[in-house]
């Protein structure tokens, strides 16, 4: 699948982590033709799926055991070749990071890109209370709407003629959201702090809209007792992403590949 990821750095504007290979491609399906010499848990033949931090579009690629997970059977091999980087992300960011818990409240900005719709489904299957999306037109909202299939949970909202932060208050009667995952940086920022709750945390993917804001106030970090944390993937240690890939397969994987979502 071409992501965002492999299309910066096709671009020159996502800059290789050290040590990863400079061929783009961070996730991928395929068959195990060999194995290393501490690879037990898997056999010549296995059909699986995984993330790699680079050199995924190659016909071969030399992968960590625990970088790879088992292809569901059902699972087509482009669908399997699609899912890790989005999934795992919007993974990371909602319950690893963000903690979201079962009935808080939750708001996921970019709803119809490739991580919001994967965050989309998991704030679902771990029980958020409402679940807030932003998106740029009709057409997304309503594709999101029967993505999710519960009105009462989805709260979709078109940022370009609506005010994302009033629409939260008064659904939430002014208490705010629990988590908030945010792709877009400065544009939003005020009225991102201006809709969470108190002991809030807000994850940021991204900085779609600049990273300099010109005036703001960080009162409401003090005063809200707010949690705002930055998050990346691709450059994270080893350890950190095999040990992320396994609770995915775990916790999340299963979902994807019976349809629960």
């Amino acid at each position: 699948m071409v992501t965002q990821t492999s299309s910066r750095q096709r671009e020159g504007q996502y800059p290789v982590p050290p040590g990863a290979s400079d061929i783009l491609g961070v996730e991928f399906s395929g068959i195990v033709e060999k194995l290393g010499s501490r690879s037990e848990k898997w056999a010549v033949g296995d059909e699986v799926l995984g993330l790699a931090t680079g050199g995924a579009y190659s016909e071969y690629i030399a992968i960590g055991v625990d970088f790879i997970l088992p292809k569901p059977k059902p699972m087509n091999w482009e669908v399997a070749a699609s899912i890790m980087e989005n999934y795992v992300t919007a993974f990371q960011s909602l319950v690893v990071i963000g903690l979201l818990k079962d009935n808080e409240d939750v708001l996921i900005h970019t709803g119809a890109s490739g991580v919001g719709t994967a965050a989309l489904q998991i704030a679902k299957s771990r029980g958020a209370k409402r679940i807030f999306t932003t998106a740029s037109s009709t057409e997304k909202l309503d594709f999101l709407q029967k993505l999710i299939g519960n009105p009462n949970v989805l709260h979709t909202i078109n940022y370009k003629t609506e005010d994302f932060e009033k629409k939260i208050k008064e659904v939430t009667n002014g208490r705010g959201i629990d988590v908030l995952i945010d792709f877009v940086g400065r544009s939003h920022w005020d009225k991102n702090l201006a809709a969470l709750a108190i002991d809030a945390r807000m994850v940021m993917l991204g900085l779609l809209s600049g990273m300099n804001l010109e005036k703001t106030s960080i009162a409401p970090i003090l005063f809200k007792r707010l949690h705002i944390i930055g998050s990346t993937l691709r450059s994270r240690s080893d350890a950190y992403q095999s040990e992320l890939v396994q609770r995915f397969g775990q916790e999340i994987l299963p979902l994807i590949a019976d349809e629960s979502f």
